[in-house]
């Protein structure tokens, strides 16, 4: 058995990996073409790369089907209840920085806080007589948030494409997004609440707390460990 380590299977995010790997001395290479989802590993044996979605990766984790992972802090947190039970962060990539903001439309000048938000969904709702829509694709973290901050009367709606174009479009009044330069918030007429974001994410090794490993797989996992200073 080999241990097995995914990785987001395509864009900056993969080449980003593979330069990190390398620089401490795994090669990681894709084989085969763009429509296949295999790889190589060199520099260490009993390590076999999986290449799958950013998004597949904390599932797999969770379920014990991998290893260890690269993904984003977003994705693991977002996806994966109680998600310190199920995987263990091994080190911060140091790219993939992006951060899970709320944001408003640039008019509304009064809002700046979560508690001016709080005023503006009681006052939308006394008005309109349905809640304030915020479009999102992060519900679990999003919703924890505005209840510890305070945010009442709103609701949730998924983003099923650009979330930023959901209150031009009339399909919400706010978005909760990842954004990592606010450019396209601001092309969207939108601003970013001047709160503390819902979360910094950036690329991070996980590993699985579920996957099962025996004596000759946890040596090669802490040989690994090793050789990438973790």
């Amino acid at each position: 058995m080999s241990l097995k380590l995914g990785v987001p299977s395509k864009g900056r995010l993969m080449e980003k990996t593979f330069d990190w790997f390398g620089a401490r001395g795994i090669e990681l290479a894709r084989t085969g073409s763009d429509r296949e989802y295999s790889g190589a590993v060199t520099g260490i044996d009993g390590v076999e790369l999986v290449l799958l979605s950013a998004g597949e990766i904390p599932r797999e984790l969770a379920a014990g089907r991998i290893h260890m992972g690269v993904t984003g802090t977003d994705l693991v947190q977002e996806k994966l209840v109680n998600w310190e039970q199920k995987v263990e962060p091994l080190a911060e990539l140091g790219f993939g920085f992006a951060d899970l903001i709320v944001a408003v439309p640039a008019a509304w000048v009064d809002v700046d806080t979560l508690d001016d938000l709080d005023a503006a969904a009681a006052q939308f709702r006394a008005t309109h007589g349905f809640r304030m829509r915020i479009a999102t694709k992060y519900h679990r973290l999003v919703r924890g948030y505005l209840h510890r901050g305070g945010v009442a009367d709103y609701q949730l709606v998924d983003s099923q494409g650009a979330t930023e174009g959901t209150v031009k479009n009339l399909t919400a009044e706010a978005v909760a997004d990842i954004t990592s330069t606010g450019e396209t918030l601001r092309a969207n007429h939108l601003k970013i609440l001047s709160e503390e974001p819902v979360l910094r994410s950036q690329a991070t090794l996980f590993r699985s707390r579920m996957a099962d490993m025996d004596d000759a797989e946890r040596q090669t996992l802490r040989d690994f460990a090793e050789m990438l200073g973790v």
